[in-house]
């Protein structure tokens, strides 16, 4: 099934039932309030939000039903309690190495961090910045929101608990990086609020596309109606289980727990990137020079996956940059720590 959060003035917005094709949407309230409200009590609510799928995906949809809206869509989790991004794509960290001579990781278990999740914006919000000089980029991702997950369940166990698929665009600012990484604490300011896809989908709704804890199709980057890439995202080096057995290795996950695949990257000639991180990377090693720029004021990004039919499973992520005036003092002490 198809499920999305509409906005109704609360923090959390309202859950709803989308058709397959995306035309269509429903007010989900009669079995569950909220997504989290839903998450929290999946083995009971999911058939009702099931019944209520089948009856939106008919040829004639209920009275009930309303054309789809995309732009009327949050985040499908406007706050989540705990998000955690891995980086399970070795091609994107191979590049980076190469262009920047930063030291090989060590792989020998999955890296992730842990973001901020209080804060996700919707397909359509407008992503709002302090200032070009941070290096605005994009970072195409895959998400699986799990249900509880036990300490210590294993690889071929956790794929279990995955009960959503998520489209992400998890923003990055990469002029603050360097500092944050380098101090090996965690990104706090070089990380603003990702930005999700209007709507999550069950495992089941993918069929043959979901394979080996993989999503297994490309995903479509654009930045002002050019693209920049089709990476496919089952290029991950570890899937997803192996992914939620690393987060759940020395403590529980709670029900909607976001886990990113990191930037989708593809080795593929002509694949293209997910990210201008990579795009720069791959231009400094085989031109010898970075010709790209982060991005700036006004620039439009847009991500989506199709299926092998054609049909958009998440719809569309589609956002323009903004910058907005900083509280005072906040932009100069950002810029004189980065140059500190």
């Amino acid at each position: 099934m198809k499920l999305c959060t509409l906005r109704n003035g609360r923090r959390d917005g309202a859950l709803a039932v989308v058709s397959h094709d995306l035309q269509w949407v429903m007010p989900a309230h009669s079995v569950a309030p909220t997504l989290q409200a839903a998450l929290d009590d999946w083995q009971h609510v999911a058939p009702g939000l099931q019944a209520l799928y089948e009856q939106i995906d008919q040829a004639s949809p209920p009275a009930e039903a309303r054309p789809f809206d995309p732009r009327e869509a949050m985040a499908p989790l406007p706050r989540a309690y705990q998000w955690l991004d891995g980086s399970a794509f070795s091609n994107h960290g191979a590049w980076m190495q190469r262009a920047f001579n930063s030291p090989a990781l060590d792989t020998s278990m999955p890296l992730m961090y842990q973001g901020g999740s209080d804060d996700f914006l919707g397909p359509h919000d407008d992503a709002v910045f302090v200032s070009e000089a941070h290096g605005i980029d994009i970072e195409g991702e895959i998400a699986v929101i799990t249900d509880d997950v036990a300490m210590g369940t294993r690889d071929e166990a956790a794929l279990g608990h995955v009960r959503l698929l998520a489209l992400v665009n998890d923003w990055s600012l990469r002029a603050l990086q360097p500092r944050e990484m380098g101090l090996g604490f965690g990104m706090v300011h070089s990380k603003p609020s990702t930005a999700f896809a209007p709507v999550v989908v069950t495992p089941d709704e993918l069929g043959a596309a979901w394979s080996a804890g993989r999503l297994q199709l490309p995903l479509h980057v654009s930045i002002n109606a050019h693209t920049i890439g089709r990476p496919h995202a089952g290029c991950m080096s570890v899937g997803f289980g192996r992914l939620i057995e690393h987060a759940a290795s020395t403590r529980r996950l709670r029900a909607g727990t976001v886990i990113g695949s990191g930037t989708v990257s593809d080795p593929a000639e002509g694949a293209g990137s997910a990210t201008l991180a990579e795009v720069r990377a791959i231009e400094k090693v085989t031109l010898g020079e970075v010709r790209t720029p982060f991005l700036r004021l006004g620039d439009r990004v847009r991500m989506e996956v199709w299926s092998d039919s054609g049909a958009s499973l998440f719809g569309a992520l589609d956002q323009r940059v903004c910058i907005a005036s900083p509280e005072p003092g906040l932009h100069q002490a950002l810029t004189l720590r980065w140059r500190g």
